[in-house]
C-alpha cells in the first residue's frame, strides 16, 4: 500500500513510472501501469547485490531510492556508503538511526525535547519471567526492534498486545521469547480514547537540514486486525501550529534528513499528546498528506533531484484519505464530530482513496481492489472491540 501511494504520488508530480521491487507482488500494486514490479523472493537476504543489478538494468538514468518499510530502510541506511554509487539515497546515516531506531533510545531523546510519552519500561529475554512492570492495567507490550520482530513468528503474534492483568502479561512474553525474537520488549501504559485520539504528522527536512513541510493527520479509525493493529484507515488532516513548531525544532536540532513520521496519541488526562515513536520513512498512510494538496514525493525529488528551492509549509487543507468502504468508516468510527466532518468532505468532493486511481484503472484492477475493499467489512465485524482493546 506505501509503495503504491508512493508511485502515485511520482505519477501525479512527473507523469514518470516507478521501479517498484518486491517479495511478492500484492493487490496494491498488481495490474497497475503507473508502476513496474519486480518480485525478489530474497530481496532482504540479497538486497545490496539486487539493488547494484538493479541500477545497472536502469545504468545512464538518475535514480532516487526509497524504501517502503522499517527493514528496507534499515538496509539502505546500512548499505548506504555502497547504495550512493548508484542511487541517491534520501536518508540519514547509521549513527543517527541507531539513535533513533531503538524505542529506548528514542525516549531519552524525547526527555531531552520535552516530549511527553507514555509510561514506559523496558523487559528483556532474561529478565521477563521474573518481570513486573510499575505501569498501571491494562498496558501495551510491543518490540523495540520492530525488523527483527517481525521477522519472527508465533501462534497469536500480534503488532501490538494490550495485556489486561499480570497473568496474560506473563503469557504474551511467553509466547514472543519462545520465537526467534530475543531483543528488549516496550512495556508501556495505555493512554485511554479511541482511534480518533491518535494523531499522526509526516514532515520533510530538506537536504540544507531545514524544514519544508509538516502536516498533522487524525485518524478516526485504525485496522483492528492481529496484523493491523495500529495501522491508520481513514485520517483527516489537521492543524496544530505548537505542536509542528515542536516537531520541527526537534528534527532540525538533531540534523534529520528526510521523512519522518510521527505517532502520538492525545491524553485527554492531561492535555497532552503522548509520543509513541519516530519512523525514518514515509508510513504506510502517508498518502493523505498528498492527497491534502501536499505531494511528499514531490518534495524529495525536487529536493535531491533537481535542487529546487523549497519554503517552510504547515498544512492546514481539510482532505479525508481512506483505504476503507464508507460503510465501514460510519459503523465503526466512534468520534460523532469527526465522522460529522468526514461526511462533509465527501459531499465537497475532499476524499480519496489511494489505491483508487482513476488514471490507474483497467477492469481487473478495479475488481480485485473492490473485493479487496469489501474484505474489511468481515475483518473489523470479526476483530473491532470498542474499548480499542483490540
Amino acid at each position: 500500500m506505501n509503495a503504491y501511494g508512493m508511485a502515485r504520488a511520482f505519477y501525479e508530480a512527473y507523469g514518470i513510472k516507478s521501479v517498484v521491487i518486491g517479495r511478492a507482488h500484492l493487490t496494491p500494486t498488481q495490474n497497475s501501469r503507473i508502476l513496474d514490479f519486480y518480485e525478489e523472493p530474497k530481496l532482504k537476504e540479497d538486497f545490496l547485490a539486487i539493488m547494484q543489478r538493479t541500477a545497472k538494468k536502469f545504468a545512464g538514468q538518475n535514480l532516487l531510492l526509497m524504501g517502503c518499510g522499517d527493514d528496507y530502510v534499515k538496509l539502505i541506511i546500512k548499505n548506504k556508503d555502497e547504495l550512493v554509487k548508484d542511487f541517491t539515497v534520501p536518508y540519514i546515516n547509521e549513527e543517527l538511526m541507531d539513535q533513533i531506531l531503538l524505542k529506548e533510545n528514542f525516549y531519552e531523546m524525547c526527555e531531552k525535547y520535552n516530549f511527553s510519552y507514555p509510561k514506559t519500561d523496558i523487559v528483556t529475554a532474561e529478565n521477563y519471567e521474573n518481570f513486573s512492570p510499575d505501569i498501571q492495567y491494562p498496558i501495551i507490550l510491543k518490540a523495540s526492534n520492530s525488523v527483527e520482530y517481525w521477522a519472527c513468528s508465533f501462534p497469536g503474534k500480534k503488532k501490538v498486545f494490550v495485556a489486561q492483568d499480570e497473568a496474560e502479561k506473563t503469557a504474551i512474553l511467553k509466547a514472543i521469547y519462545a520465537s526467534s525474537y530475543q531483543d528488549a520488549m516496550i512495556v508501556q501504559e495505555f493512554i485511554p480514547g479511541d482511534d480518533s485520539y491518535m494523531r499522526v504528522l509526516n514532515a520533510y527536512i530538506g537536504t540544507d537540514g531545514k524544514a519544508k513541510l509538516m502536516c498533522l493527520g487524525n485518524p478516526i479509525l485504525e485496522e483492528h486486525s492481529p496484523e493491523g493493529i495500529g495501522s491508520y484507515a481513514a485520517i483527516i488532516t489537521t492543524y496544530d501550529k505548537e505542536l509542528m513548531d515542536q516537531v520541527k525544532f526537534f528534527l532540525e536540532d538533531i540534523g534529520f534528513e528526510g521523512i519522518a513520521n510521527f505517532d502520538m496519541k492525545y491524553d485527554y488526562r492531561d492535555g497532552k499528546y503522548k509520543l509513541f515513536e519516530i519512523n525514518l520513512r514515509n508510513g504506510r498512510s502517508s498518502y493523505y498528506v498528498t492527497a491534502a494538496g501536499y505531494n511528499l514525493m514531490q518534495y524529495v525529488a525536487d529536493d535531491y533531484m533537481l535542487g529546487k528551492k523549497q519554503d517552510l509549509v504547515y498544512a492546514d487543507n481539510e482532505h479525508l484519505w481512506t483505504v476503507i468502504p464508507n460503510g465501514v468508516l460510519f459503523k465503526y468510527a466512534q468520534n460523532p464530530e469527526l465522522k460529522a466532518k468526514a461526511r462533509q468532505l465527501i459531499k465537497e468532493g475532499k476524499v480519496t482513496n489511494s489505491l483508487f486511481y482513476k488514471e490507474d484503472m483497467n477492469v481487473t484492477r478495479y475488481a480485485k481492489l473492490t473485493l479487496n475493499s469489501l474484505n474489511y467489512y468481515r475483518k473489523y465485524k470479526k476483530y473491532f472491540n470498542k474499548k480499542g482493546l483490540s
